[in-house]
């Protein structure tokens, strides 16, 4: 609807193609470092700080030589670890643990043969029980050592692994890395890049339009890009090309973008 629309051809603010900030960048470089010596880093921050962003990118950027294994469907449980896994792997998952992690290596071995390098990404990371992690941590440790563990989680990842009883695996992260908020400044350069991205000029939001969009999502990425698509949306329902603050505001009215204090006044 908003391509046909404003007549463009590609989606705006798509979640599989945003390009990099200049500090996911850096984060993005220095997890592929990470992946050519080998290594267990972790990616933390809130919710739609821009860590989704970060992952799509490793996956998208591949080269031949690399491949990516994205967990996001465990359940967060070994056997559904190791279960997506070996469907990444194209192995079948029969029989015990053991015969499955066997076969899980030899792959591994057979990959670094072929002179491939391995990336996982177990997203979500910060609901494993240490239990779990533990045992993926081990099943790695017979993987040669040109592999790139990457936990993608919330703070609280962090703050577990803290515990003295964790220690076996905190002593091995080799990187971690907290997403902060953006400033206003970066919030704006990434609504005006997306706009570049998908062919729109920047006059699509009115000045007051961008500053209330950036004051709103206070930093989160994923509060912009679903204030922008809101907006734009209004707008295709006012048959306004351009957005102005009322369909912005159209937008802040609904009850999930109003706080607790707004509730309580009505």
């Amino acid at each position: 609807m908003i391509r046909s629309y404003f007549g463009i051809e590609q989606n705006p603010f798509p979640l599989d193609s945003l390009s990099l900030l200049s500090h996911q960048q850096e984060i993005y470089d220095i997890l592929e470092v990470h992946s050519q010596q080998g290594g267990l880093c972790l990616l933390m921050g809130e919710p739609g700080t821009g860590k989704t962003v970060i992952k799509e990118a490793i996956k998208a950027r591949a080269p031949k030589r690399l491949s990516v294994v994205s967990i996001a469907r465990t359940l967060h449980t070994y056997t559904n670890t190791l279960k997506i896994l070996c469907q990444a792997f194209n192995i079948d998952f029969m029989g015990t643990h053991f015969s499955c992690e066997k076969r899980l290596i030899d792959e591994a071995y057979n990959l670094k043969r072929e002179g491939n390098r391995l990336i996982i990404i177990i997203d979500d990371a910060h609901l494993l029980e240490m239990q779990t992690l533990r045992r993926i941590r081990l099943l790695l440790e017979d993987f040669p050592q040109n592999h790139n563990l990457i936990l993608v989680g919330q703070p609280a990842l962090l703050q577990v692994m803290n515990l003295k009883i964790n220690d076996d695996i905190k002593s091995r992260v080799t990187y971690s890395v907290v997403m902060k908020r953006l400033n206003p400044d970066d919030m704006a350069t990434f609504i005006l890049g997306q706009l570049d991205q998908a062919g729109l000029g920047h006059n699509t939001f009115t000045e007051d339009a961008l500053t209330l969009i950036v004051r709103s999502a206070d930093g989160i990425l994923r509060r912009t890009r679903n204030l922008c698509l809101g907006s734009m949306l209004e707008a295709v329902r006012a048959q306004k090309k351009i957005i102005d603050i009322d369909l912005v505001n159209r937008v802040l009215i609904q009850p999930h973008w109003r706080n607790e204090y707004d509730f309580k006044q009505n």
